[in-house]
């Protein structure tokens, strides 16, 4: 049982405000209206001048809403984002992810799918009206390009812009979610080995070895004299016969002189272990939420070690993130 020191490579660089914070209670309020952001008010005042401008015609046809599911990329998935943002203000622990895409992720794909649909759009009629010679009087389709073009930059573009990047800033860090995660390498799959069978030319050529270059002739050594060997106990113990070496303090046989300290540490690497907390700590899910605590009191088992932070499983079989991992005795 030791305490090891956390790892250099995860305390070069600081964990600031910028990357968020690790528990619930240090996440700062932040100033807005209305319960929301400037940057959520502008996304649904915006939203709000497409759903309007969407029932007038489009120029070259009727409302967009009349032409079956032609509604669904440009207004329709653009509308969940907008529903989304709004519902995370009332209902914190409601919908956070779709699929394994945050909201604000989301926005950023909904918002710039619709941009590319309405710019598709506004280019075919370009194209049509230069071979054609026709004018018609469209503002419609001008109207979604630009404001989904702003909707890009409060989503896409904000964490980088100043005023707008501080609804970035001070986040609760959870974990990404599964389907986010980083993927495994890949390798070959390994192909079985077929024996190779032993060339019978091999067998020709032992069996032609010339019995010259075998020497038969038993070659006697010359034995010592009787009186001059050595005896046994004398060999051994160095005294004579009876007595026992005189071994140094310091001595160590030779049989405890290796150590397979660096072998056990390379087979423990993955391997699940026990933690122990010096302070109470919580255990968080994929959702942010925690699910218990682990402290002093009781050991907990890690069943993985995922670099800055350990997946742990409770005596009750619940399994969760510990994201504070300073000071942890290992056993």
């Amino acid at each position: 049982m030791s305490t090891d020191i956390p790892d250099e490579s995860f305390t070069e660089e600081p964990f600031t405000e910028e990357d968020g914070v690790l528990y619930e209670e240090e996440v700062a309020p932040q100033h807005g209206v209305l319960g929301f952001t400037i940057r959520e008010l502008l996304i649904v005042a915006i939203w709000l001048v497409m759903f309007i401008t969407s029932f007038f015609p489009i120029g070259w046809s009727a409302a967009i809403w009349t032409q079956g599911i032609a509604w669904i990329l440009p207004l329709g998935v653009p509308t969940v984002a907008v529903f989304l943002i709004v519902l995370r203000r009332f209902s914190p622990d409601g919908i956070r992810r779709v699929g394994s895409l945050g909201i604000d992720q989301f926005a950023s794909v909904a918002f710039s799918v619709a941009a590319v649909w309405w710019i598709q759009q506004l280019w075919q009629y370009i194209a049509a009206m230069s071979q054609t010679g026709t004018s018609l009087n469209i503002w419609v389709p001008w109207v979604q390009v630009v404001a989904l073009l702003v909707l890009v930059v409060l989503t896409v573009f904000a964490p980088i812009i100043p005023g707008l990047r501080d609804d970035f800033r001070g986040r609760l860090v959870t974990l990404a979610h599964r389907n986010a995660n980083p993927v495994r390498p890949v390798i070959a799959r390994p192909r079985p080995e077929r024996p190779v069978a032993s060339p019978a030319a091999a067998d020709e050529e032992l069996a032609a070895i010339d019995d010259a270059f075998v020497d038969d002739t038993t070659h006697d050594a010359d034995q010592p004299a009787l009186d001059e060997s050595l005896p046994l106990t004398e060999h051994a113990s160095g005294g004579a016969l009876g007595t026992a070496p005189e071994l140094d303090d310091d001595y160590v046989p030779g049989y405890a002189r290796s150590s397979r300290g660096d072998d056990e540490t390379g087979e423990m690497i993955g391997q699940p272990f026990w933690v122990l907390a010096p302070t109470e700590r919580d255990v968080f899910d994929e959702t942010g939420e925690a699910v218990f605590r682990v402290g002093p009191e009781a050991w907990v088992l890690v069943i993985e070690d995922r670099g800055g932070s350990y997946l742990v499983r409770h005596d009750d079989g619940r399994v969760g993130y510990l994201h504070d991992i300073a000071d942890i005795t290992k056993g």
